[in-house]
């Protein structure tokens, strides 16, 4: 159990250092680029969305789309269905399109990937879902965060 928490603390650190500098290179923050990421990943969002998806306080949130307008990252839109609210998606026009920078990573996991089974696979797939919800629930068990556990 300790190397798998050891390990899993190593891959963390990696993880995030790895990801504050593709950041960086990006000219934007670790937390930008993370927003991007989701906005990515799920289409646009509104404000509050983004809040629960992030952990981010509200107020907080209006500052950083505020920040990625700003860089050309993010763009508002009205909500279609209540326009009360607003959208706010990826502007790909000003999102650098740095997408080489994964290149070495992403080809080296699907080489390691190679070297196991299915069922192998399968059982990794499982862990990281796993950790990924238990990282989730912990981020909301976190004061002043407003995750909402799934």
């Amino acid at each position: 159990m300790g190397k798998v928490l050891d390990g899993a603390r190593l891959w963390s650190t990696e993880t995030v250092m790895f990801h504050t500098a593709i950041a960086e290179t990006a000219g934007l923050s670790a937390t930008e680029s993370k927003t991007a990421d989701y906005l990515d990943r799920l289409g646009p969002l509104t404000p509050k969305e983004l809040a629960k998806h992030s952990g981010l306080a509200p107020a907080s949130v209006t500052a950083l789309i505020d920040r990625m307008e700003r860089k050309g990252v993010v763009r508002r839109r009205p909500h279609p269905g209540d326009r009360r609210k607003v959208l706010v998606e990826i502007d790909s026009d000003g999102l650098r399109a740095d997408v080489h920078l994964w290149d070495f990573l992403i080809s080296s996991v699907v080489k390691a990937c190679a070297s196991y089974s299915e069922a192998e696979l399968d059982t990794i797939v499982r862990f990281i879902g796993e950790a990924t919800e238990i990282t989730h629930e912990a981020t909301a068990r976190l004061p002043g965060h407003t995750k909402e556990i799934t």
